[in-house]
């Protein structure tokens, strides 16, 4: 592994995510995509889904990050494996005709994977399908948000259950960057909350939400330079 630096850091993230991948990202070398390709269209993926496969690995591919707070840390590193029809049963409105690959190893047993969407969302899947962000970008905004937030947050509180039903976001308002679906953060005056939703949204009862609160951020605090 090599170290991350700016010149390699994917484009599309905001100027804190970019920060904290140069600062925080290694680079693992990933194979190229294009050696799969004549197995992958005997398996009847089409072209156009390799070639997706292919920028994706390109852009993201072996690129380690800290852990999430959630979902055991998120995926070990970037890496695309063989594309397939997008879950039957499905949780979304898209068409089962869809394709979806998967955006890289776990890095503790859960019992979903991480995958990208027909349109480039990055979601959990375990026979269904949830979107936890609307692109892979918002995932990463996530993650370098959660380090930022711990760093400088004077108060930390978790929350699960039913617990939520407490939690007053009057005030509040969506942070755009992290492209939330299942998952949103919200900034207030002095503070950041994110939410998780995902699990409880895919495996149903017994798993929460789950709700971070990082309290005690000024005015720079509650950006971190976005």
């Amino acid at each position: 592994m090599e170290l991350n630096l700016y010149g390699s850091v994917p484009t599309g993230l905001s100027r804190r995510a970019a920060s904290f991948v140069a600062a925080h990202g290694v680079r693992a070398e990933v194979p190229d995509v294009n050696q799969y390709r004549r197995r992958w269209l005997e398996l009847g993926v089409p072209a156009s889904e390799i070639k997706r496969a292919a920028a994706f690995q390109r852009q993201w591919g072996g690129l380690v990050l800290p852990p999430a707070p959630d979902y055991d840390g998120g995926p070990r590193y970037f890496q695309v494996d063989t594309p397939e029809r997008f879950p039957a049963g499905s949780t979304s409105s898209w068409p089962e005709s869809g394709w979806c690959f998967e955006a890289g190893p776990q890095r503790t047993a859960v019992p979903y994977s991480f995958m990208i969407g027909p349109e480039g969302e990055f979601g959990i899947s375990a026979g269904a399908w949830v979107t936890l962000h609307e692109t892979v970008e918002g995932w990463v905004e996530s993650v370098a948000l959660a380090t930022h937030a711990a760093y400088w947050a004077k108060q930390i509180t978790k929350m699960t259950g039913e617990m939520l039903d407490q939690l007053n976001l009057d005030g509040f308002q969506p942070v755009a960057e992290v492209r939330g679906r299942a998952d949103t953060w919200w900034r207030g005056t002095d503070s950041l909350v994110a939410i998780y939703s995902g699990e409880s949204a895919l495996l149903g009862v017994p798993v929460p939400r789950t709700a971070w609160v990082y309290a005690g951020l000024d005015a720079w605090e509650l950006h971190g330079g976005v």
